[in-house]
């Protein structure tokens, strides 16, 4: 005979249902409180902003899948990031060649309430930081986001992406030294040739 159990699952009488683990964050509360962050680093990873809502909605499907998020694994953003990397990786990987939105699309939002000069002058120094990450590959790029945008430690960032805490500081090195190299070369109107992997760089 089965009895209703007050999360509203039913469960044969007599059967016990083990308690979810201490401190577990469900996917419904990931989703509240981190959605946003979700879409922010999706778009960081270079993401067209016409995918990022689906690919938001995947993330915490998987989250979902793997039972929330439990403490010992990081934070829950560097978990929700580590997440976001795999998936934006197989999206790139199977996305055929299609026309993106122009940037300033993706940056309407962040300039609406101010004047026209300092909506350019906004925009343009948003452009020239997505530019700069765009030099960056999707491993090297999500810890430096994780890192200097988010505010993440590096032994959160490195328990989520599963490497060596070592691997996360090489990471920021190097991601940190193009990073500046070519935000600062955007900003002058110097030509930059991106680069699929950074020299000396894991």
């Amino acid at each position: 005979m089965k009895a209703e159990h007050p999360s509203g699952h039913q469960t044969l009488e007599g059967e016990r249902l083990s308690d979810p683990p201490q401190g577990r964050i469900d996917a419904q509360a990931l989703f509240r409180a981190h959605a946003r962050f979700v879409a922010s680093f999706l778009r960081r990873l270079g993401t067209p902003s016409g995918e990022i809502d689906d690919l938001v909605q995947e993330v915490f499907l998987i989250a979902h899948r793997k039972g929330g998020f439990v403490p010992g694994t990081g934070a829950p953003r560097s978990w929700l990031g580590a997440i976001a990397l795999r998936v934006a990786s197989g999206n790139k990987r199977s996305r055929t060649r299609r026309r993106e939105e122009p940037i300033e699309a993706a940056l309407s939002d962040a300039v609406a309430d101010v004047d026209v000069a300092r909506a350019l002058e906004a925009q343009q120094a948003l452009r020239c930081v997505q530019q700069a990450l765009d030099t960056l590959d999707l491993e090297h790029r999500a810890a430096f986001v994780l890192y200097e945008f988010e505010g993440e430690a590096c032994e959160s960032i490195a328990a989520s992406l599963g490497i060596p805490l070592g691997t996360v500081y090489s990471r920021l090195h190097h991601g940190r030294r193009r990073f500046l190299q070519a935000f600062a070369a955007f900003e002058s109107g110097k030509p930059v040739v991106a680069r699929r992997r950074l020299a000396g760089g894991t």
